[in-house]
């Protein structure tokens, strides 16, 4: 069992950066790759970045494609998301998956097997 816990949202002005965190936990950790997606109020989870865990092999929407980056360390089983030049329509809650088996793809949720809680992201303009 994979336990997969996000850090370091909140509010923030446009512009601005934030750093998020996810922490995984369980007796075997060993991921295809790790994703993060999020959800805004009213509308479908969405593909936000993911990095293959062994390669770290990184793949972006379009949208935060040049302000967001993803990250690993695969010593402390942390997936990172480090956001700059924030907009109000990056405000969502931002949930971390992880993807157990190889599917070559990378942006379904459907390929992620398990799922953080999410940390929310404000950004006001």
């Amino acid at each position: 069992q994979v336990q997969l816990v996000e850090s370091g949202g909140g509010l923030v002005q446009a512009g601005d950066s934030l750093r998020l965190s996810c922490a995984a936990s369980g007796r075997t950790f060993n991921p295809v790759a790790m994703g993060w997606f999020r959800q805004a109020p009213g509308r479908e989870r969405e593909f936000v970045a993911a990095i293959t865990w062994s390669g770290g092999g990184t793949y972006y929407a379009h949208d935060v494609s040049g302000r967001f980056t993803i990250s690993r360390d695969n010593a402390k089983n942390t997936v990172y998301l480090t956001m700059n030049s924030l907009k109000p329509e990056d405000t969502a809650v931002y949930y971390c998956a992880a993807q157990h088996s190889p599917s070559g793809n990378y942006y379904s949720d459907e390929t992620f097997g398990s799922w953080g809680q999410g940390t929310r992201v404000t950004v006001s303009s």
